[in-house]
């Protein structure tokens, strides 16, 4: 565990893909924090100022910049007929949604994360004390 966290924040520009429609740009936030050093989370900014969060494995970004990767929700792959974009798929029960972003974007961002918390040592930065606390307090499970 370490002392002083580490945030690291870049925007990006997403396009919304819709079968008959153009794509739309949308502004994503992208935060990795070493307090959740496997997560990273985008935040996709909606046309009425709310944000959309997905908070999804850092690993999971980083193989799909080199190969489909992700089963679940979200799912990451290099764009077949361009390799210089990345595409980002995400399934809930209320939707579904196909996003394109540029690779090199995406790969910038993933090298500062790993520059702060370097890969296999994830579990250093860990604050088991801190995640205990925050699961007994957690307003929810009250």
């Amino acid at each position: 565990m370490r002392d002083e966290p580490t945030v690291i924040c870049s925007p990006a520009v997403f396009e919304l893909i819709a079968t008959d429609a153009p794509a739309v740009p949308v502004n994503v936030d992208l935060t990795y924090s070493s307090r959740d050093p496997y997560a990273v989370q985008a935040s996709f900014r909606t046309g009425n100022g709310t944000a959309v969060d997905w908070v999804f494995a850092r690993d999971l970004l980083h193989d799909g910049l080199i190969a489909p990767a992700g089963t679940g929700d979200v799912r990451v792959q290099p764009m077949p007929l361009d390799p210089h974009r990345v595409q980002l798929e995400l399934s809930s029960p209320s939707g579904h949604a196909v996003f394109t972003t540029c690779a090199q974007t995406l790969g910038n961002f993933l090298h500062r994360t790993y520059l702060a918390v370097p890969p296999d040592t994830e579990y250093s930065w860990l604050d088991f004390d801190v995640a205990l606390s925050d699961l007994l307090n957690d307003p929810a499970r009250d």
